[in-house]
């Protein structure tokens, strides 16, 4: 999502979500888009989130739920004005307080009142089921695979996926039930603004407590039924010894385990889902895994064992991934080994979380004599420069400024002092050839310590402003801005000789 998205408008088409095929719906993964759009990236029985990349189950924009306060900001914004047919409905619904005493009136009110915590209530329980569900889909897809490579526990995974698809079609149906119990909610909701007369007053309270109370019942069925112990657990159990399987060479594990006494009868499903699994080792690592950062995944990362790979026409490669001071950073593609039961990812996908408005990228630089040290560098929102300056810290077009050394330091000791770098071809400052075709655009000009800027294009080399420049004094085409490891630059300046400082490592930091 860019900087320039309203908060009314889809992120993908841009449309007013004030359109009623366009209303907004909210996905298990947080994220927002109109209902068209939702139903158009709808493929095959999944769903892929155009924000996160998200993998969800479904098969229309019905099965995930309104956004109302995007609703109702749209609303606020825009400043909607009743429309004719609305200030009709007003004035009718004046008239039930000339033909209702003031006690019914308050009956009609506190039932309005219950009603809508109620729905707020069945919002909740549909969204937790929605994430649940795509939770199921996951796990029968990986049961799949876990198919196709292990015909010793065929049998134990079929028993397995029986499970999930039962759970599956009973959260189905309780969401069937849910979204009929909300619909009749909400025509109770206009009913009640509409009643004009005592007895059809009563009446509508009568309908609307036979309703409140199916609904009650609905959201306790929930709670009891979801999740299934045995199924998620069982579930979880066989992936871990398939894996555990497939690694060992041996099929001594078991696939039943002791029941999970779940005492909390108050906490969401989703929480349920997570307290079952809690302690398992993970048969996977998703992007959404490094976002919510919990111990496995920590430990995980921590040990090296996560790394995202590129396979290209020469072959694969491979970047750590590494976390650091509570920051996730990607460094380059190389054609390395992966350590031994790594967990890889797609480095489109990892890359993919990369916001264009505020990207962080870093050098690490060091010489004979010094410890490494970190430059980190604050890109220019979408500029063509900054996106060069990313591919060359991660490799993804092959090159990367690992093991180049900057090359010269212009007026040392002096205002307007800078040291440039980045000829990743004969790293002698001959080379550098661009990676991009066209790298012109709207750049910034500035004369203070820590500005990255490009001299004469096209290259791929860049300079960095070590000290501020004189009064008036600027350079064009500045595309990042140093936010830390200034102290780093200046110290190698201060070296006896600049081209034996070298960049020993880079990278991108992840925004997860």
């Amino acid at each position: 999502m860019t900087d320039n998205t309203k908060v009314e408008e889809c992120s993908v088409c841009y449309s007013s979500y004030d359109e009623p095929q366009l209303r907004p719906r909210v996905l298990p993964c947080g994220h927002t888009f109109c209902s068209l759009c939702v139903d158009n990236a709808v493929k095959n029985g999944q769903l892929t989130c155009p924000s996160c990349r998200a993998q969800h189950s479904a098969t229309a924009a019905a099965h995930f739920p309104i956004n109302y306060t995007v609703e109702a900001l749209v609303l606020e914004l825009k400043s909607i004005q009743p429309t004719s047919v609305d200030t009709v409905a007003a004035e009718h619904s004046d008239a039930p307080t000339r033909g209702i005493s003031k006690k019914l009136q308050s009956l009609v009110e506190e039932q309005k009142s219950s009603i809508t915590s109620l729905i707020i209530s069945c919002e909740e329980v549909l969204s937790q089921l929605g994430e649940y569900r795509g939770q199921l889909g996951d796990w029968k897809t990986r049961h799949l695979q876990l198919q196709d490579r292990l015909y010793g526990l065929v049998e134990q995974n079929k028993a397995a996926m029986q499970l999930v698809e039962q759970e599956d079609t009973s959260v189905g149906e309780m969401t069937t039930q849910g979204e009929e119990g909300k619909t009749q909610l909400e025509e109770m909701l206009g009913s009640l603004d509409t009643v004009n007369s005592a007895q059809k007053a009563v009446t509508t309270i009568e309908t609307a407590d036979q309703c409140h109370v199916e609904v009650e019942d609905w959201l306790q069925k929930c709670q009891e039924l979801f999740p299934d112990v045995k199924t998620v657990h069982t579930s979880v159990k066989v992936q871990e010894t398939i894996r555990e399987a497939l690694e060992m060479m041996t099929t001594e594990a078991s696939a039943t385990a002791a029941p999970i006494h779940l005492e909390d009868s108050v906490s969401t499903i989703t929480e349920k889902v997570q307290k079952i699994t809690e302690g398992f080792p993970l048969t996977q690592v998703t992007v959404e895994d490094l976002r919510r950062m919990n111990e496995p995944v920590k430990r995980l990362v921590d040990a090296g064992r996560v790394m995202a790979v590129q396979q290209d026409q020469d072959g694969r490669r491979s970047a750590r991934i590494t976390l650091e001071d509570g920051q996730l950073y990607l460094h380059p593609l190389l054609r390395q080994p992966t350590p031994a039961h790594s967990y890889t990812l797609q480095e489109s996908e990892v890359v993919g979380v990369l916001d264009p408005s505020c990207t962080l990228a870093f050098l690490d630089l060091w010489w004979a004599g010094s410890k490494r040290g970190r430059v980190t560098i604050r890109l220019t929102p979408d500029t063509p420069l900054a996106r060069q300056f990313v591919l060359l810290c991660t490799g993804q077009r092959g090159h990367t400024y690992l093991n180049t050394k900057l090359l010269r330091v212009v007026a040392k000791g002096r205002p307007g002092e800078w040291v440039w770098g980045g000829d990743y071809e004969s790293n002698d400052g001959r080379g550098g050839a661009p990676l991009l075709p066209h790298l012109e655009g709207q750049y910034r000009e500035s004369g203070r310590a820590g500005a990255v800027w490009c001299g004469l294009l096209p290259t791929a080399r860049f300079s960095i402003l070590t000290r501020d420049c004189q009064d008036g004094d600027e350079w064009s085409r500045v595309f990042g801005d140093v936010v830390s490891g200034l102290e780093v630059l200046r110290a190698a300046v201060n070296h006896s000789d600049i081209r034996e400082v070298f960049v020993m490592d880079c990278g991108v930091v992840l925004p997860l």
